[in-house]
């Protein structure tokens, strides 16, 4: 015989209509009682109807997710699954479900977003990214649709709930790490120019040199894809510069593109990091494993999914919660690809 609410209530000692509440992570329910209840509902094996439970409320308790490009890239890069997994802990304390919108290209993922909202499937989007000019964010706003973006926009920023790191300033502080070992040839190795990321850790890179009074060379800086063929073609056209003005030292905006990279200058017989430093961004799994370790900065990936989540459904279930922006905290995890100049 299954479990039923009223069951839950008797055990819990609390009203049919509490424990509803409960369900419905209703604001006005205390949490001591909604821990009770929720004790109750664990020790009894009882499992609410979440779809009895939408067509009653006309709610999904489904989050979309909007990736930012060709599926590649999410599927390969070890950003998205770290991500993934703080989305996913943020939507599963409040009882949601996570539905994934990706492509080959732009319009499919486009339509994708179109044919989840117009259908009724979520309650509200998360984008995985923040892009220069990006339709599916416009879109969103004409319909005045719930969502938050992780990573700061390019336009409206007041306007719209984002979670980001600062990237202006870890651009700054990871170009002034190289600086500090003595290194004065450094190039800048930059994902999708269109991508607002890309962009800040620049601006913050370009801002690093101008302080330490060292000029701005435009052959020192590529954009290449978040993947390992990006790394490996960004070093390969690095390497074709006469020998006395090749970099003595390697920015990269991602851990996979450094992986490339790593590669490449093995495959070349450039030793990291006694002929080249390389610093890199994300922190993944991976950076500490490869060789050498590479020094990365940690931008907390995690958190950011989590907070993204989190702030969603407080504009779900609050469609007066004001925009926020919430800025994850970075560092600078030094391992064994950078060394002081010698």
């Amino acid at each position: 015989m299954s479990v039923t609410i009223k069951d839950v209530a008797k055990a819990a000692n609390v009203a049919p209509s509490t424990v509803s509440r409960v369900i419905a992570n209703n604001p006005r329910i205390s949490e001591r009682t909604k821990e009770k209840v929720r004790e109750a509902m664990n020790t009894l094996g009882y499992h609410p109807n979440f779809i009895a439970r939408s067509l009653a409320n006309q709610s999904t308790q489904v989050i979309g997710l909007v990736t930012p490009g060709s599926s590649d890239v999410f599927f390969q890069n070890p950003f998205f699954p770290t991500v993934l997994r703080g989305l996913s802990e943020g939507a599963h304390e409040r009882q949601y479900a996570l539905q994934l919108v990706t492509g080959q290209s732009e319009e499919d993922i486009y339509n994708g977003v179109v044919q989840m909202v117009q259908g009724g499937r979520v309650d509200g989007i998360v984008l995985l990214y923040s892009k220069v000019e990006d339709r599916i964010l416009q879109y969103l706003r004409e319909r005045n649709f719930p969502f938050v973006m992780i990573g700061k926009p390019y336009n409206f920023v007041e306007a719209i709930t984002h979670v980001d790191n600062d990237n202006f300033k870890a651009g700054l502080d990871a170009t002034e790490f190289l600086l500090g070992m003595g290194h004065e040839r450094i190039a800048y190795i930059g994902g999708d120019a269109k991508l607002v990321v890309t962009v800040e850790r620049l601006s913050g890179y370009e801002n690093a040199l101008k302080k330490a009074g060292i000029p701005y060379r435009e052959q020192y800086v590529l954009h290449e894809s978040f993947l390992l063929e990006g790394g490996k073609e960004a070093v390969c056209a690095l390497m074709e510069l006469p020998l006395d003005e090749r970099p003595t030292a390697l920015l990269v905006t991602d851990d996979l593109l450094a992986l490339g990279v790593l590669n490449t200058l093995s495959e070349l017989d450039i030793t990291v990091p006694d002929d080249i430093s390389i610093i890199s961004f994300n922190n993944a799994l991976f950076s500490e494993m490869s060789r050498p370790p590479l020094t990365s900065v940690d931008i907390n990936i995690f958190q950011l999914g989590f907070s993204a989540s989190s702030q969603l459904i407080k504009r779900i279930e609050n469609p007066n919660e004001p925009p926020t922006r919430i800025t994850v905290p970075h560092q600078i995890v030094s391992r064994f690809s950078t060394e002081h100049v010698k």
